[in-house]
C-alpha cells in the first residue's frame, strides 16, 4: 500500500514540474498566479501523502493546514495587488509597440 502512495507522490511531483513551464511562460500574470496556486495545492496533498508514508499523519496534516493558509493568503494578496495596479499583461519592449499599433488600427477600422 505504501507503494501506491509513493507512486502517487511521484506523479504529483512530475505534474508540479510541468506547471513550472506555465509559471515561466504564462502569457498573463493571472496564469502565473493560478499556476503557483495549483502547485501550492499539490504541495498540500504531497505533504499529506508523505505523512501517510512516514506514518506520522497527524504532524504532516498540521503542516499542510498551515501551508494551505499561507497559500490562500498569498493568492488573495497577489489578486488584490494586481486588481489595484491593473498590470495583468507582461510585455517586453517591441511587443508593446506592436500591440499598441495593432489596437490603434483596429479602433480606426471600427470608427
Amino acid at each position: 500500500m505504501d507503494n501506491l502512495f509513493l507512486y502517487s507522490s511521484l506523479v504529483l511531483i512530475v505534474l508540479m514540474i510541468v506547471l513550472v513551464y506555465r509559471i515561466i511562460v504564462g502569457p498573463t500574470v493571472i496564469d502565473r498566479i493560478v499556476a503557483v496556486n495549483v502547485i501550492g495545492t499539490k504541495s498540500i496533498v504531497l505533504l499529506v501523502l508523505m505523512g501517510i508514508i512516514f506514518k506520522r499523519i497527524d504532524m504532516f496534516v498540521d503542516i499542510a493546514i498551515g501551508y494551505g493558509l499561507l497559500n490562500f493568503i498569498a493568492s488573495l494578496a497577489a489578486a488584490k495587488y494586481f486588481k489595484k495596479h491593473k498590470k495583468l499583461h507582461v510585455t517586453y519592449g517591441l511587443e508593446t509597440n506592436f500591440q499598441e499599433k495593432k489596437q490603434k488600427e483596429t479602433l480606426e477600422n471600427v470608427n
